[in-house]
C-alpha cells in the first residue's frame, strides 16, 4: 500500500516510517518544514508538503493514498500550550476522515491508555473516559486529554462510515533508542539533576511500557488488517511498580533510590509531579489475540540498564 503518514520524523513516527518501509509499503510523508523534508529523503518514501494546520494538504494527502497513519501528536510532553494542539490535531482528524469516508481505506490514530477508566485493569473493550486516571488525579495536560478523547471517539466512528479506522492507545512510556524527551528521559535526567532517584510514597503505583519499536510494529499490523472502530493497546507491560523504575534509574546512575512525601513530589519532578503517582493498569491481551502482536523487544527496566538514554 501507499501510506500517508503524518509525524514521520517524529520518535515514533520515524520509527513507524521504517517498519511500514520494511514490510514493503511505500510512505507519502507530511513535511512542514525544510529539515524535516530533508530528513525523509528516503527510497520509497515521497514528501507531502503541509501540516496540521493545512486542511487542505491532510485532504489532499489522503486523498492520494490507500490508508493513512496519523502519529503525529502521540505524546503529551511537547510543546507550551497542550490543549491547543489537541485542538488542532482534532481538525486534522477530521480533514483525514473526511476525506477517507466512503471508501473503505485504513486510518490509524495515535492515542493512549491515560484516557481509560481509573481504579482497574484497562482493556480494549474500555471506551475512553472523560474520568480517566490523568484527569482523576488532575494531570496538568488533562484539559488537553478531554480534547483528545472526543478525538478517539470520532476516529471510532468513522467505522460506520466507510473508513477502516482504528485507534493504537500507546502506553505512557514508550521507550527505546533514540528517547530524548519521554518520560523515561526526563525521569532520569531529574534523576541525574537532584542526585537521587525518587519514588512518592512506597512506589507502588504501576506504569505501562511498551518498546518503540514493538508500538511501530503495532501501527503497521493496524493498517494492514485492523477491522473497523478498532481499538488496539500498544502495551508490552501492564504495569512496572514506579519504585522498580526508579530502582533501574538508580542502579544505572550510580543513585540512590529513595522515596519522598507526596508534598514534595512537585519541587522533585515538576510537570511530571502528579504523573508519577498514577495507577495506570493496561492490558493487550485482546490486541495481542486479534492481530497476532507479541511484544519482543526490551523491557522498560532493560533499556535503562542498557543505557539507551545516555546523551
Amino acid at each position: 500500500m501507499r501510506i500517508f503518514v503524518t509525524g514521520a520524523t517524529g520518535y515514533i513516527g520515524s520509527a513507524v516510517t521504517r517498519e511500514l518501509l520494511t514490510a514493503g509499503h511505500d510512505i507519502l510523508a507530511l513535511a512542514r518544514t525544510e529539515p524535516a523534508a530533508e530528513a525523509l529523503t528516503l527510497p520509497g518514501v515521497e514528501v507531502h508538503r503541509g501540516s496540521l494546520e493545512d486542511r487542505d494538504s491532510l485532504r489532499a494527502g489522503a486523498m492520494k493514498a490507500d490508508g493513512v497513519v496519523h502519529a503525529a501528536f502521540a505524546s503529551i510532553t511537547g510543546g507550551s500550550d497542550r490543549a491547543a494542539s489537541a485542538r488542532a490535531e482534532y481538525r486534522a482528524v477530521e480533514a483525514i476522515g473526511g476525506a477517507l469516508k466512503g471508501t473503505g481505506k485504513p486510518l490509524v490514530v495515535a492515542s493512549g491508555t491515560l484516557a481509560l477508566p481509573p481504579g482497574r485493569l484497562g482493556t480494549e473493550l474500555d471506551a475512553a473516559d472523560p474520568g480517566s486516571i490523568a484527569a482523576a488525579v488532575g494531570l496538568e495536560p488533562s484539559r488537553m486529554l478531554r480534547v483528545r478523547i472526543p478525538n478517539e471517539l470520532a476516529v471510532l466512528g468513522l467505522g460506520a462510515h466507510g473508513v477502516r479506522s482504528s485507534v493504537v492507545r500507546l502506553a505512557p512510556t514508550v521507550h527505546g533508542e533514540g528517547d530524548r524527551k519521554g518520560f523515561a528521559a526526563t525521569l532520569i535526567a531529574t534523576a541525574r539533576a537532584r542526585g537521587v532517584s525518587a519514588y512518592v510514597g512506597d512506589g507502588g503505583n504501576h506504569w505501562p511500557a511498551v518498546h518503540r519499536l514493538d508500538a511501530a510494529r503495532l501501527f503497521r499490523l493496524a493498517v494492514e488488517s485492523a477491522p473497523a472502530g478498532s481499538r488496539l493497546h500498544a502495551v508490552g507491560e501492564e504495569g512496572v511498580p514506579f519504585r522498580e523504575i526508579a530502582e533501574a534509574i538508580g542502579r544505572h546512575l550510580g543513585l540512590p533510590a529513595t522515596s519522598i512525601p507526596a508534598a514534595a513530589a512537585g519541587d522533585h519532578f515538576g510537570y511530571l509531579a502528579t504523573l508519577v503517582t498514577i495507577d495506570n493498569l493496561a492490558s493487550s491481551d485482546l490486541t495481542q489475540q486479534s492481530l497476532h502482536w507479541q511484544p519482543t523487544h526490551p523491557t522498560l527496566t532493560e533499556d535503562i540498564a542498557a543505557g539507551r538514554y545516555e546523551l
